[in-house]
């Protein structure tokens, strides 16, 4: 018997050892965006959000295409990739997420932290404090408050870059990892689909990041996946990162 059970726990680690990153990205591809961003020569790409964008940039260094101006998370991973399949583009990547914000605080440095750079390509991140503050910080919004200024963020921005190619990330948790417990639903649940909404409305493309690591859960637990609920881990950010790349040609 004691053969048998080590004989089916070696059968189950090899059969997860099999799933890779791709396999979890293809097994999730009916949430993937079927509308997808076309890369142009010169194209000037921005990553806007929170601390899963931030992480851990260095918010001196102004600079496109430096690690250091992209931190060390799915956005300077995603940049590399880019910045490796398209050597003739001459892209210019950014990334100006700042740990902690709302989508209000988005508002309050857009103007330098996005308008300014003119992006072709603007990628957002952005949700998952206008609830969790909810809870841990005494802020007091509501989904309607994150709807409201979201959309009045992507309205301003369209009126002054008309020609802007948006990418809309959804909000994402892993239930049961540290800060992420039932207290989350199904309230969550709501922003999440309140950043579909916007993205189907502005005509973005639309990442279902929720989508893909309750896929990655069928390959490891939580805890591989994210630090605290929230915030990925390195296979974490690389899952992100080939979803991202999915959504552009």
């Amino acid at each position: 018997m004691l053969n048998r059970r080590k004989f089916i726990q070696s059968s189950a680690i090899a059969t997860l050892a099999t799933v890779s990153i791709p396999d979890i990205v293809n097994a999730a591809a009916t949430a993937l965006p079927a509308k997808k961003v076309s890369l142009t020569v010169n194209d000037t790409i921005l990553f806007q959000g929170d601390s899963i964008t931030d992480w851990g940039r260095n918010k001196t260094d102004a600079n496109f295409n430096t690690s250091s101006a992209l931190g060390s998370g799915y956005a300077l991973l995603t940049a590399s990739q880019l910045l490796l399949n398209n050597p003739t583009k001459n892209l210019h990547i950014y990334n100006k997420g700042i740990s902690g914000n709302k989508v209000y605080q988005l508002a309050d440095r857009w103007e330098a932290d996005c308008l300014a750079i003119k992006p072709n390509v603007l990628s957002v991140l952005v949700g998952v404090n206008d609830f969790w503050h909810t809870l841990s910080n005494g802020y007091k919004g509501t989904v309607e408050t994150y709807r409201n200024d979201y959309k009045a963020l992507l309205t301003r921005t369209k009126q002054a870059l008309p020609n802007v190619k948006l990418i809309i990330g959804e909000p994402f948790a892993v239930k049961g990892v540290k800060a992420v417990d039932e207290r989350w639903y199904p309230t969550f649940d709501n922003y999440r689909q309140a950043a579909r909404e916007i993205a189907t409305e502005f005509d973005a493309v639309f990442i279902p990041y929720q989508s893909l690591f309750n896929e990655a859960l069928k390959a490891a637990p939580g805890s591989y996946w994210t630090t605290d609920g929230v915030h990925p881990s390195v296979a974490g950010e690389a899952l992100m990162a080939q979803a991202w790349l999915k959504a552009v040609k």
